[in-house]
């Protein structure tokens, strides 16, 4: 499978800038694998769909404030900052990404805030993600980690090209979100409401939950032709008993799996047994799945409408079937759906 085959045409004015005003009244785009058909309903009207016995399974993983604005020492130079990951707890090392990254050398110090509430060393640049930064901080971890977040934003993607809002602080969290440590939403999941949820579990219907902390190795851009040749960057998951427990009575059942994101998806095909059913796991992963690919434990998947040549867009479409997912997409062009991390939602059955 090629790189060139997930080119379509996107207008920008399609590229959600904002979510809804109720998060379960985004449009779902309903694709039938079997027959071919498409429907178009509202999100909320997903319970349709669901009987007692099926299983959902969503990412509970919270997005932390991980996009830092400073100042280079001497020059003053303005410097993007991105968090990815807590390297050691104790000498305040992460792991980030910096932009302008050519003009940051080991040794420079880094200024956030105002009166420099925080300062920065970076002390390695050879990390394949940019670089290592120890932050300067004297008192305690909490407070720390307080400041840290308080001069931080919430990162929403480069496509959202409008500036950070208060509101996205809330909104770009998933109600299922409580372990945190990811840089981005599992944006699948944005679209369920507490009273959605409840009333599918009055339904009977049964919600899974994983963690798998979204790192930017999900949206890094594929440079290679062939798709063989990309590499993810790992990812921490964990599967717990009880999860897994419920996805497997559900599989036993021949009930419905449904997958919430490719998030999900990865996680559950990164930990399947020899008999198909899921296994607890604690650990990393980094599955890139593209077309072909045979599924083991989801049956069906909720997606938003992903960007042209993204790993998402691949994944969906290894989960669809290439062709009737690019027919798909055409359709939700035409019928005006919103793409990206604010946009509509796809229920793939």
């Amino acid at each position: 499978m090629k790189l060139s085959k997930f080119k379509f045409e996107l207008p920008q004015k399609l590229i959600a800038q904002h979510p809804v005003k109720h998060r379960d009244e985004s449009r779902l785009f309903v694709l039938n694998r079997k027959t071919g058909e498409f429907e178009h309903r509202i999100f909320k009207d997903l319970i349709d769909y669901f009987d007692e016995g099926d299983a959902i399974v969503v990412n509970n993983t919270k997005v932390f404030p991980a996009r830092l604005y400073g100042n280079k020492e001497k020059t003053g130079a303005k410097i993007e900052v991105f968090l990815l990951r807590e390297l050691n707890k104790d000498q305040r090392l992460w792991d980030v990404l910096v932009d302008p990254a050519r003009k940051i050398r080991i040794g420079n110090k880094l200024y956030f805030g105002e009166n420099d509430a925080l300062v920065a060393e970076v002390i390695d640049n050879t990390t394949s993600r940019g670089r290592t930064l120890r932050f300067l901080f004297d008192g305690e971890y909490a407070d720390f980690k307080k400041t840290l977040y308080q001069l931080g934003q919430t990162p929403l993607p480069r496509s959202i090209t409008r500036p950070v809002e208060k509101a996205d602080r809330e909104r770009y969290q998933t109600i299922f979100a409580k372990e945190e440590g990811a840089v981005a939403a599992p944006t699948a999941a944005l679209h369920f409401s507490k009273h959605l949820v409840k009333r599918c579990e009055i339904k009977g219907v049964n919600f899974a939950e994983i963690t798998l902390h979204v790192g930017l190795g999900n949206f890094r851009s594929v440079d290679v032709e062939d798709l063989t040749k990309h590499k993810m960057d790992s990812e921490q998951i964990r599967i717990p008993e009880e999860s897994a427990e419920i996805v497997n009575r559900a599989i036993e059942a021949g009930k419905r799996v449904c997958a919430v994101g490719t998030t999900v998806v990865r996680t559950l095909e990164s930990s399947v047994s020899t008999f198909g059913t899921l296994k607890p796991f604690d650990g990393w992963t980094n599955r890139f799945i593209f077309p072909p690919y045979e599924f083991s434990v989801p049956n069906s998947m909720i997606s938003n409408f992903h960007l042209p040549y993204s790993t998402l867009l691949m994944t969906t479409a290894a989960f669809a079937g290439y062709d009737i997912l690019m027919k798909a997409y055409k359709v939700a062009v035409k019928e005006k759906y919103r793409f990206g991390t604010y946009g509509d939602a796809m229920l793939i059955l």
